[in-house]
């Protein structure tokens, strides 16, 4: 093989490790069996989410999940291979592709990984019931509002009592 080759492979390699060090999280899925369209929506949905899904070589993938300290994803490496990356939300690419394999059989997840550790598609499903960043945002509001509410609540009710009793 030839050093250009060779240079060119490694280059590709590089790419992948910058790949897997800014992201988040990142779900490997065996995409055969879908159709043109249904692999155009699962892209569109998957970008306007932020995440960026690439069909890459697995020779290159499981190179690239060495270099980043990923153990055990050679093993997912295998056959027809997607790759979601989510560089923002740990939460998006897990949850659209448990979606489009709950709405397509042969839409298969394999694994990847969050936050730095290798999970497995027990783990990423249990992600994927999460709600996205904005629902856990206004899940946290609505918690800190309860006691400002309670006491706004307390407060009218202790105002309305003393409106009710008579003058001395």
């Amino acid at each position: 093989m030839s050093e250009a080759i060779i240079a060119k492979k490694a280059e590709a390699v590089d790419k992948i490790v910058k790949q897997f060090e800014a992201a988040t999280s990142a779900v490997v899925v065996n995409y055969r069996g879908l159709t043109v369209d249904e692999v155009t929506a699962l892209r569109k949905e998957l970008r306007d989410a932020g995440v960026k899904m690439e069909v890459l070589k697995n020779t290159y993938l499981r190179r690239a999940a060495d270099i980043s300290g990923y153990e055990g994803l050679d093993d997912i490496f295998k056959g027809p291979t997607a790759i979601a990356f989510s560089n923002e939300d740990a939460v998006a690419a897990a949850r659209i592709m448990a979606k489009f394999a709950d709405q397509f059989d042969a839409l298969e997840i394999k694994g990847g990984f969050i936050e730095g550790k290798v999970a497995t598609l027990e783990q990423i499903l249990e992600l994927s019931k999460l709600p996205d960043r904005d629902g856990m945002l206004s899940m946290l509001l609505s918690v800190l509002q309860a006691p400002v509410r309670n006491v706004a609540y307390a407060v009218k009710a202790v105002a309305e009592s003393k409106d009710d009793e008579p003058a001395a």
